[in-house]
């Protein structure tokens, strides 16, 4: 299943929702927080997680040698959260609920982005994401070995853990100062530069809108973030349109760069 579903241009949609519940957590936040590059340099940051992303999939022999780049990469990612707390980004507990995150939002976005998922696609899909989850070195005893067995720890998280922290806030902000993205070809950027004053306060209100929207309502619950019945009706609406167009559209628009190559080679 992810072998479609990871590479889909949908999946772009879906991302911030599931980073915001991973900062949620307040040794994740105070680490995002402290470490990480996503208020300097949030396109190149997303840029990054998504290849990654691409990679844990499509990568092939590659996916377990990025497996152990991240994990190489988060061994000096340690510190105090908001609560005085001490933190280290490869506490299994804190590492795996990063990765748990990807399941309940694919599941959440699939009502309205796609066809919902069966029992048995659900069961399937939770297999796959736990076989992601040991290319990126977390045992199997830091995660919940089925689908009846993930429910209860998530809600035991949702309850006992998350809080809108300081990264959350900053994620839902209505009007965030974000930096003129510098990716893509030259004519893109300079249209970028010329328009950004106007473009960006729209952004903003559209990521905020697919963040909340998208994130499963327990978790938004949880982290006691606003959503209202006309943005749901919204939310549905905007659905159907996604629904309608991803579908038909060529390959090579419809699926990213990583998956598109991935899927081009598996058929010689």
């Amino acid at each position: 299943m992810l072998w479609s579903l990871a590479g889909d241009v949908r999946l772009l949609l879906t991302l911030p929702a599931a980073l915001t519940m991973q900062v949620a957590h307040p040794a994740v936040g105070a680490g995002v927080d402290d470490h990480s590059v996503f208020r300097t340099d949030p396109w190149g940051r997303g840029e990054r997680s998504l290849t990654s992303l691409q990679l844990w999939v499509y990568g092939g022999e590659g996916a377990a040698a990025e497996g152990r780049r991240l994990r190489q990469l988060h061994k000096t990612i340690q510190g105090t959260d908001a609560h005085g707390r001490k933190y280290h980004a490869l506490t299994p507990a804190y590492y795996a609920w990063v990765h748990a995150t990807g399941f309940p939002v694919f599941r959440n976005a699939q009502r309205y982005l796609g066809r919902p998922f069966t029992e048995a696609q659900e069961r399937q899909l939770y297999a796959e994401w736990l076989q992601v989850g040991r290319i990126l070195g977390i045992h199997d005893r830091d995660m919940p070995q089925s689908v009846e067995e993930f429910w209860p720890y998530y809600q035991k998280v949702l309850d006992n853990e998350l809080e809108e922290t300081v990264v959350v806030r900053e994620l839902v902000a209505r009007d965030p100062v974000l930096p003129v993205p510098d990716r893509g070809p030259r004519w893109l950027r300079v249209f970028l530069r010329l328009t950004w004053p106007w473009l960006c306060p729209r952004f903003a209100r559209f990521r905020r809108f697919l963040t909340i929207g998208l994130m499963p309502q327990e978790a938004r619950c949880a982290i006691g973030l606003e959503w209202t019945d006309a943005e749901e009706r919204r939310l549905r609406r905007f659905g159907r349109v996604v629904r309608a167009v991803v579908p038909v559209l060529p390959e090579r628009l419809r699926f990213l760069p990583v998956a598109r190559r991935a899927r081009q080679a598996a058929r010689g």
